[in-house]
């Protein structure tokens, strides 16, 4: 076995040659100090400081040497690996202190901008309204019902003595889907778009055993011209009461109430008018008491109301006990059972409570409309 080579100088290694570890330290101080930013001196760092950059290979011919010369050689490889550390962590300084203060001009916030330019979200009046008269009456027991609204001429006319003269049927009124003839399903009845939440309360009387008390909310249509009070297509909400010994007293107390709650404070109240439906018997006109002037208005010029006109009472809709012939319609013995039926529009109701002068703002989807009565639920 030959012994160790004790005269053998590391600078007949190449990569060991003085000149060579200084181009490599010089190659990599360059590179690193030619990185744009900090991808570009990761990329020079895997080159020049990696497992096989060059000096990390120069690195790994020492352990060949004899020992008297490795000290020398390890002691030149050492200060360049040095060099190229220390740079690379001063370059990889500024090139983050660049980036934060570029970021910090980039990413600014201004403080001073309107926080809200993104609008929040706003529910339409009219699905509160409705929701909120449903809660009242809900709270009384009452039921919410729902029906279709193209409905067969039979449940929107008939069923309510409406009868085939009458000049609500006629295509000045109402829009029709289907003729009688051929319309499958409907007993040998047309289809209409329902001009009210009416049909909805005979096929709840159909469809339920006495005591019945139902809400009827929901959107219907009539051929009228959109204008400031008028609308083709509106919401109404209805309510049917039928159980036995119900008189007109639990209609107005009914009525009373629902102002009470609709408008709030004391001295709200309903009053009744005579008048005629074909679905009622007797018929009334409901008034109530204007709530900005509570009537004070009447008679008395020094205060002067707008919303009633001075005359202290506001339309708000029809009533009425059941007319025995729409319980007959409905399988109910009008002998044994009474009730009594109110309806009136939630876009009118909405113009009263909010002072909404034009009703085609409910309907364009403006947001200014919409929004300042937000989100409430």
């Amino acid at each position: 076995m030959s012994a160790p080579n004790k005269s053998y100088d590391p600078v007949e290694v190449e990569a060991l040659k003085p000149e060579e570890i200084e181009r490599m330290r010089d190659e990599a101080l360059a590179a690193f100090a030619a990185a744009a930013d900090l991808d570009q001196l990761q990329e020079a760092k895997t080159a020049h400081c990696g497992g096989t950059s060059p000096l990390a290979l120069a690195n790994r011919e020492i352990g060949a040497l004899p020992p008297q010369a490795k000290a020398e050689a390890g002691k030149r490889v050492g200060m360049a690996r040095g060099a190229v550390n220390k740079a690379l962590a001063a370059r990889q300084s500024e090139l983050e202190a660049e980036r934060d203060a570029r970021v910090l001009v980039e990413e600014a916030v201004d403080v001073t901008l309107p926080h809200d330019r993104v609008a929040a979200g706003a529910r339409h009046p009219l699905t509160t309204l409705s929701e909120r008269i449903e809660d009242i009456f809900v709270a009384m027991g009452y039921a919410v019902a729902e029906g279709p609204e193209a409905e067969a001429e039979w449940f929107n006319f008939d069923a309510l003595n409406i009868g085939p003269d009458h000049p609500a049927r006629g295509e000045q009124d109402t829009f029709f889907v289907q003729g009688a003839e051929g319309a499958e399903g409907t007993d040998g009845s047309g289809v209409v778009l329902r001009t009210h939440t009416s049909p909805v309360q005979i096929r709840s009387l159909i469809d339920r055993e006495p005591p019945v008390y139902v809400i009827c909310p929901g959107r219907v249509y009539r051929s009228d011209e959109l204008d400031a009070t008028h609308t083709p297509v509106f919401h109404q909400v209805e309510l049917l009461a039928v159980d036995e010994g119900l008189t007109m007293a639990d209609l107005k107390g009914t009525l009373d109430h629902m102002v009470q709650a609709l408008f709030g404070g004391e001295g709200m109240k309903t009053r009744l008018r005579p008048n005629f439906f074909p679905f009622t018997e007797p018929s009334a006109e409901m008034d109530m008491v204007c709530y900005v002037c509570r009537g004070e208005s009447v008679g008395n010029p020094d205060r002067p109301c707008r919303t009633c006109s001075s005359e202290g009472w506001i339309e708000l809709g029809g009533c009425g006990m059941v007319n025995p012939k729409v319980l007959q319609a409905c399988g109910v013995d009008p002998e044994k059972y009474s009730g009594f039926a109110f309806g009136f529009g939630i876009e009118r109701m909405l113009m009263f409570r909010h002072n909404v002068e034009d009703m085609r703002d409910m309907v364009e989807g403006d947001i200014r409309f919409t929004r300042p009565f937000g989100m409430e639920i």
